[in-house]
């Protein structure tokens, strides 16, 4: 029984003496608790964006939206989303019919107005082109027409031209039509732009087999970027959608980093 009184004695002396935490624990602690924080932070911002009311677009940025490529996918999700939000709509895109139905779909369900651009934007002048949808109080503009074809090749296996189209789409026409649609938002000091970008050139370090298309869209993800800073002073946002493939959802890359879609709800 002695041992054993003496096993206990000093049992109880180790739990009495105050030795320090390691440093290495107490740092890793810190990290722990600055990534918990930082958890908490962005689930209580996600949690009042749910809760917060939507954002009246028309009267937050103007009664008409454009759209190119809104025929499919997420180009025709987004014309029937703004459409439901109260906004008319100019619908641009290279296919008659397929403008006509989704033209005919959005009244339909929407009690809103349409003009539909019959225009092929891996054309030049493309801003002058455009004019014909008319003198329009343009609040949103939602560049979303892209092309990624020819899909994943060597760039040698392709003639030339198939790249000039690729640009001349993903860049240039997106360009044109930014530029062309901004000098009547800073002059109303209120407008929107939302640029489709992709994971292809923010996500992953290269994209080999599809690099022209990564590049063009790395391009729409600094241009988004330096046109956030230059016209949020004057009521403009500007964001760059980036879709994940093979996934529905996008998220904002901004200069601030702003949620996805939440500037716009």
């Amino acid at each position: 029984m002695p041992s054993n009184n003496t096993h206990t004695q000093s049992s109880m002396a180790l739990l009495r003496q105050d030795s320090p935490a390691p440093a290495w624990f107490l740092w890793l602690a810190f990290l722990g608790a600055l990534r918990v924080a930082a958890f908490s932070f962005h689930l209580l911002a996600h949690l009042a964006l749910c809760l917060r009311r939507p954002k009246d677009l028309r009267r937050r940025y103007g009664p008409w939206a454009v759209v190119t490529g809104p025929t499919a996918g997420i180009g025709r999700s987004v014309a029937l989303e703004l459409a439901s939000r109260g906004l008319n709509l100019v619908l641009v895109d290279l296919d008659l019919g397929n403008l006509r139905e989704v033209s005919d779909t959005v009244r339909s369900r929407h009690a809103v107005q349409t003009k539909t651009v019959l225009f092929d934007l891996s054309l030049v002048s493309t801003a002058e082109d455009l004019g014909g949808a008319g003198p329009l109080d343009v609040g949103v503009l939602v560049n979303n027409a892209g092309v990624a074809k020819p899909g994943a090749v060597y760039l040698h296996e392709v003639a030339v031209e198939a790249w000039v189209r690729m640009i001349r789409v993903n860049l240039w026409a997106l360009t044109e039509v930014t530029a062309a649609v901004l000098p009547g938002m800073v002059e109303r000091g209120k407008g929107a732009i939302v640029n489709m970008g992709s994971a292809s050139s923010e996500v992953i370090p290269s994209f080999p087999l599809y690099t022209m298309y990564a590049a063009t869209k790395r391009y729409v993800a600094q241009f988004s970027r330096s046109l956030h800073v230059e016209y949020r002073s004057k009521g403009i946002d500007v964001q760059c959608q980036v879709g994940v493939a093979g996934a529905r959802g996008t998220w904002s890359m901004t200069g601030s980093r702003d949620e996805a879609w939440e500037k716009l709800r």
